[in-house]
């Protein structure tokens, strides 16, 4: 019995399935040969250079429309604030109280609008608040 021969498939081509017909160009992003960063499209007159982010360096290239789009990633955690923590400025106030030195201040618009706003003050020792007004 003679053995029949098989033809051998060619390989399928996997079409595209972008919505445009352009055909994928190699991406024309450039580095910088001195310090690695990514060059960036600048535009001085009608002369077009790409300058690297990093060190600066220029360098003269035709470009036409290059669109950068940059993405950040959203670092997810949690912040830990102190719960004595000041995050107020301080001041060299004498406290009424204690008579301490040292007192952290805020202001805040507590009348009006045409009035001048109320400036507190909270000792940095005894935390005894007060306010002033101007």
């Amino acid at each position: 019995m003679a053995k029949k021969k098989i033809p051998k498939k060619a390989p399928k081509k996997i079409a595209n399935k972008s919505s445009s017909s352009k055909p994928i160009r190699p991406s024309s992003i450039q580095f910088c040969e001195k310090c690695g960063s990514i060059m960036v499209p600048i535009k001085k007159g009608k002369t077009t250079y790409v300058k690297c982010r990093g060190c600066g360096r220029e360098q003269k290239k035709e470009i036409k429309n290059l669109k950068i789009v940059e993405e950040t990633v959203k670092k997810k955690g949690v912040i830990v604030l102190e719960k004595d923590a000041p995050v107020l400025p301080l001041t060299d106030k004498e406290c009424p109280k204690c008579e301490y030195g040292r007192a952290y201040w805020w202001m805040q618009q507590t009348r009006s609008a045409d009035e001048p706003p109320t400036q507190f003050f909270r000792c940095e020792k005894c935390k005894h608040t007060w306010r002033e007004y101007r």
